[in-house]
């Protein structure tokens, strides 16, 4: 709806990562600092902590766009709460192997065969592990283990971890991980993004889907939108797109601070912002199979873009006709009564009042459908899935 009306040529705030929007805050360009590091040294483990939408998914596939693939290979795991077997052959799928036997022997000759394989190739090869908080310590005691995989001296597997800020703590604290922690060569924590990166942020978003300047932004909504956001990244593009679906609503060419007082207001009420982390899209299927990943990291299961909506499910341009239309009578009533009241025609007065609490009644109604139908458009461009229907 509002790419329309401001001219863009896609979503600037989507929530589902894409490196193409990538923006390189200062905390980011620290993060690719150390992997570069890390990466130079092609052993060990990288960790990269961060709160949750903190850019830590855009940040790796920023970096996978920039491996070539005749050098690298690549393999990623989303992981659940695994054990260690179950993580041996969800690494393997990742590498693409189809282990026969489905036993964790198996599947780790299968692992050593192929990396032994990439070697001879000329090809190093890396495992991304997102979500390791999720992980248990069994199972990170097999992700060091993989790491012995040599060719003589060569080791074979660099490991990147990525995970919440108890993923860190869990790392540093827990006694049963010392052995790993010893492999640790780079890490580094995403911080919120400071004060004087909201505004370029936002127009670099934009600008990658052709903004042109319309809408502008009083200087005023950077601050504000850091100080409501904590300069985490999602949640800034969560607020961002209600701005725009307001702007459009209301058919404005600047978004100031009493809109951005109203979308929060309004994302407070519906408990989506900022008590409570936005909750993660439903799965709309099965995840995709694995398989070997040489390009670029693969998406996370269940974030597969939806078709776009061809059209909103209610004219919602009609229904603030209307209400304008409604709100032009109640005015014209008033002063019919102001008139009234001025000339002594007091006989007229209990009908105009009758005709204006009517009028109020009737916006009521209208102000709650205009309300019902926003909720939905925002469910819309937010999930990307048709709004639901009352039945």
């Amino acid at each position: 709806m509002f790419e329309d009306f401001y001219g863009l040529t896609g979503r600037p705030f989507q929530l589902t990562p894409d490196p193409n929007f990538y923006f390189e805050s200062t905390t980011h360009r620290k993060a690719l600092s150390y992997l570069g590091y890390g990466m130079a040294q092609g052993e060990g483990f990288i960790v990269i902590t961060g709160e949750v939408g903190a850019g830590k998914s855009t940040l790796v596939a920023h970096l996978m766009q920039k491996i070539d693939p005749s050098q690298m290979t690549v393999g990623q795991v989303v992981t659940s709460n695994l054990d260690g077997e179950e993580l041996v052959h969800v690494v393997a799928q990742s590498f693409g192997l189809d282990i026969e036997g489905h036993d964790k022997a198996s599947a780790l000759g299968a692992i050593e065969a192929f990396l032994h394989e990439e070697a001879r190739s000329g090809r190093r090869c890396m495992l991304v592990v997102d979500e390791s908080q999720n992980l248990s310590v069994e199972a990170l005691e097999e992700l060091r283990m993989l790491s012995n995989f040599q060719l003589g001296s060569h080791p074979l597997l660099q490991t990147l971890l990525l995970g919440q800020p108890e993923f860190r703590q869990v790392l540093a604290e827990h006694p049963d991980l010392e052995q790993l922690r010893q492999r640790v060569i780079a890490t580094h924590h995403l911080e919120p993004m400071g004060a004087d990166e909201i505004e370029p942020y936002l127009k670099h978003r934009l600008q990658c889907v052709g903004w042109d300047g319309n809408p502008e932004f009083d200087q005023r909504v950077f601050a504000e939108l850091h100080q409501a956001a904590g300069g985490i990244p999602r949640k800034v593009n969560q607020v961002a797109t209600r701005l725009l679906l307001l702007g459009a609503v209301e058919q404005r060419t600047r978004i100031d601070s009493a809109m951005l007082r109203a979308v929060l207001n309004e994302m407070q009420s519906d408990n989506a912002f900022p008590e409570a982390a936005p909750s993660p899209m439903p799965k709309l299927g099965p995840a995709p199979a694995a398989g070997p990943v040489k390009h670029a990291a693969r998406p996370e299961a269940g974030d597969e873009p939806a078709a776009e909506p061809a059209t909103p499910p209610v004219d919602l341009v009609a229904m603030l006709a209307e209400r304008d239309a409604q709100i032009a009578e109640l005015q014209q009533a008033v002063i019919e009564l102001s008139q009234s009241v001025d000339s002594g025609r007091d006989e007229r007065d209990a009908e105009l009042v009758e005709r204006i609490e009517g009028f109020g009644r009737r916006l009521d109604e209208q102000e709650r459908s205009v309300r019902e139908v926003l909720a939905m458009l925002i469910e819309w461009i937010e999930t990307g899935q048709p709004p639901r229907v009352a039945a």
